[in-house]
């Protein structure tokens, strides 16, 4: 019990430290390529240390849904990483859950913020929850397919992480067909647009025309957005290791801690250079148009199940 609970504060630990590097990858990467000098690759955290040190500026209009937002939006995130197992020895909540658990704990958080920001009454506020509710609803049907047909791959016919974990480390070569390609496909897709990343939005505006999760969180400041900044980490990170763990489990199962643990960095790493050429070759998509991409998800992740079925 003891030693449980020791790994789970360890993975917590990991969890924190590496989440926002990604970001600050992504944005490096992106600099890099258009012969720019750009942020460091720390800059994610120096904006976080920098966030927790400033004083909150809360409106007087505002009830405690406000306040206690940005915090169930981090925990929420938190948890749902910790459903999924970073490495073979780390693996947190992995054999008590159930990958739908994942999407409920999303919708908990957003829900919490999309109320949050109409709570201020800014005009702002309500725009971008608006969005970020129809970017969420537009996404999680692909998500649930992708759900639904690697559980059906596993012939368990169950959503249970650990089942699907252990049956997928003992078939690695399921890693490299075009069922998996599809799904990968699609849940890179998936991650873009829950992540608020480029072409569905640009975590970087402040353009009244393009903003969703930068609207919806705009009145935020202080600790509070710092908590809204991480857990935006870590829900990404979800995402990448969902793909690298689940769909690409080539690695996952050696005995060695710190190898396993490296080979896990290295597809997250794969994976966060995926977003990056998708951001440099894209651009950000009219609000109307975000459905389009949302349906060539759906559309993905359907023929990836159409798929499992046809070449079992």
């Amino acid at each position: 019990m003891i030693t449980s609970i020791l790994k789970l504060i360890v993975q917590i630990i990991i969890i924190l430290l590496i989440a926002p590097i990604f970001t600050g990858v992504i944005k490096v990467l992106k600099a890099k390529a258009q012969h720019k000098i750009g942020p460091s690759i720390f800059q994610p955290y120096y904006n976080l240390i920098k966030l927790f040190k400033k004083d909150l500026v809360v409106s007087n209009t505002s009830s405690w849904i406000y306040n206690v937002a940005p915090y169930i939006y981090f925990v929420t995130s938190l948890t749902a990483l910790l459903c999924l197992p970073l490495v073979n020895q780390l693996v947190g909540f992995t054999f008590y859950t159930d990958l739908l658990i994942i999407v409920y704990l999303f919708v908990a958080g957003r829900v919490f913020m999309a109320l949050a920001g109409l709570d201020t009454g800014s005009a702002f506020g309500g725009m971008g929850s608006s969005r970020e509710m129809l970017v969420s609803a537009l996404a999680e049907p692909a998500l649930f397919i992708i759900i639904i047909t690697v559980s059906a791959r596993t012939d368990i016919a169950s959503t249970n992480v650990s089942s699907i974990y252990n049956y997928m480390v003992n078939h690695t070569e399921l890693a490299f067909t075009p069922i998996n390609l599809l799904l990968f496909v699609s849940m890179l897709m998936v991650l873009i647009a829950e992540s608020s990343r480029i072409p569905v939005d640009d975590p970087s505006t402040h353009l009244e025309l393009t903003m969703v999760h930068e609207a919806m969180v705009l009145e935020y400041s202080g600790r509070h957005l710092a908590f809204i900044e991480l857990g935006t980490h870590i829900k990404q990170l979800v995402f990448m290791t969902f793909m690298a763990n689940i769909l690409i489990p080539v690695g996952f199962n050696v005995a060695n801690i710190f190898l396993g643990f490296g080979i896990y960095l290295l597809k997250i790493f794969v994976i966060t250079i995926l977003v990056a050429l998708v951001e440099l070759n894209t651009v950000k998509l009219r609000l109307y148009s975000i459905p389009n991409f949302a349906a060539i998800a759906f559309i993905v992740s359907v023929l990836g199940f159409l798929t499992s079925f046809i070449l079992k």
